[in-house]
């Protein structure tokens, strides 16, 4: 997966404190984008001078304005809460310190509910101290965040108010190439503002959104060439019938403006988001368990294939949910459901609207012959439970991810019980020297055979915790750490 983080500069394109800008918007002539224009529902055809059609979009722009708000977020200054003001000390009677101003920075967010919950980007509110809406028509609330998820870069927020317009969900999987789209958003506190473009392609991933604790991200981003500037991160991508498709996030960019293309995270993964932020406080991931790769002219003649169209499994990995439907390494994934997937990004999207328990009909191409598996998905823990909020937060304090032993290993270690580490993060268990592949098997002299079990056991623990365990080579091992 190339890195296009260097082509993609401002791909954060909210949360900017602005000081100066112009209040002038560029119009769109939307009847000199192509040439040819396929009528949507619900937009106006008006004849222009040039005998050729022009599209009226107001009516989706009047379904959308008033649900697009300012997001106003404010971050305590760190280090001394003064700073010495030379003019002060000489003219002033301050004494030459000043108290430090908090900084600010803004962006875009779209109303979901009439109760007043509130989707934008992650990365809009990102650490912030205080949160604040201003509604088109100007009303100011203090805004609570619900819940966010870096992996999409989508958060929640909720204000005390009801009666509120708001954007209704489209489908973002009907979303066609070519269509033609509205990008609202609410920049600088100037009240929503409109512009126009067609839908360039789908399932885009410019690399932007994977962290340093190595969450892998969803990205199949909707790409337009409707103008987005900063400011309007968060904000609405919406069809010709007012419907939510998308929620601004990026811009390709060599300046940090608008030079061509933006980018939209599809409305199914942030619908699936949104839901499971209000059940259970976190994103309940679905994963199908393989390693894989894209498919190009070079690899599909390397490994005698017949399409680069798919997604090639390189791995499947020991008691996952494809190990225990059947696929094999070598299948290529070609259908999720009845929704055919052509790479990575198209793949995590379809996988992205699913949580662990569901079952999912894996379609692929196994020496071209196309076979469906259904295919029962896992969490990352190796199981099909929901975790909440709080069992999630265990996982970032120790840093890893955790599957139970296989019956193999037990048998080659001669182990009765064990809970493999699958990967290493940044936290409790690689500052204790604990390595990928060491299988807890037991934790204060109990026997640890689940991942519950160790988070019941560590919950309700303060103070040092002994972890005994065994590596791959048999090497056991004893490790210390406090909670």
């Amino acid at each position: 997966m190339k890195n296009l983080i260097g082509l993609f500069s401002a791909a954060v394109i909210g949360g900017l404190t602005v000081l100066l800008f112009s209040s002038k918007t560029p119009t769109i002539h939307a009847d000199k984008i192509v040439e040819q224009v396929i009528q949507p529902s619900n937009a106006k055809y008006i004849a222009n001078t040039n005998s050729q059609p022009s599209i009226d979009f107001t009516f989706a722009a009047e379904q959308t304005v008033n649900s697009v708000v300012h997001v106003k977020t404010e971050y305590a200054s760190s280090g001394s809460p003064t700073y010495f003001d030379p003019f002060d000390f000489f003219f002033g009677e301050g004494g030459g310190y000043q108290p430090k101003m908090p900084a600010m920075a803004s962006g875009s967010g779209v109303v979901i509910s009439a109760d007043g919950y509130i989707v934008t980007n992650n990365h809009v509110i990102a650490d912030a101290d205080k949160i604040s809406i201003t509604l088109n028509n100007n009303k100011t609330y203090k805004a609570e965040l619900i819940g966010k998820d870096p992996t999409t870069d989508i958060a929640l927020l909720k204000i005390s108010a009801t009666e509120l317009s708001y954007v209704p969900y489209g489908n973002s999987d009907d979303v066609k190439i070519g269509a033609w789209v509205l990008a609202v958003g609410n920049p600088f506190n100037l009240t929503s503002t409109v512009t126009a473009g067609i839908v360039s392609a789908k399932g885009r991933d410019i690399n932007i959104l994977n962290d340093a604790k190595g969450n892998t991200a969803i990205e199949s981003f909707i790409q337009t060439d409707a103008a987005v500037n900063p400011g309007n991160s968060g904000g609405a991508l919406v069809d010709t019938k007012g419907k939510l498709v998308g929620i601004n996030t990026a811009i390709k960019s060599n300046t940090g403006s608008f030079t061509g293309y933006s980018f939209a995270v599809p409305v199914n993964i942030v619908r699936k988001v949104v839901d499971d932020l209000l059940e259970y406080g976190v994103v309940q991931r679905g994963y199908i368990g393989v390693s894989i790769r894209n498919i190009d002219s070079e690899f599909a003649s390397e490994k005698h294939l017949s399409t680069t169209q798919g997604v090639y499994i390189s791995e499947v990995l020991d008691t996952g949910a494809a190990d225990e439907a059947g696929l094999e390494t070598g299948d290529v994934i070609t259908k999720i459901g009845n929704t055919e997937v052509s790479n990575i990004p198209e793949l995590q999207e379809q996988v992205g609207s699913f949580r662990p328990g569901d079952e999912i009909i894996v379609t692929v191409n196994r020496n071209e012959r196309e076979i469906e598996y259904p295919v029962t998905l896992k969490n990352k823990n190796g199981n099909t439970k929901l975790y909440k909020r709080e069992f999630t937060k265990l996982n970032e304090v120790l840093g890893g991810e955790f599957r139970p032993a296989s019956d193999i290993e037990k048998q080659k270690l001669k182990i009765s019980s064990g809970l493999k580490v699958k990967t290493i993060t940044s936290g409790k268990l690689r500052s204790a020297g604990i390595k990928e592949g060491f299988i807890i098997t037991k934790i204060d002299k109990t026997s640890i055979n689940s991942y519950e079990q160790m988070a019941r056991i560590l919950e309700s623990k303060k103070g040092g915790v002994l972890i005994e365990g065994i590596y791959q080579n048999g090497m056991k091992a004893y490790y210390g750490f406090g909670i």
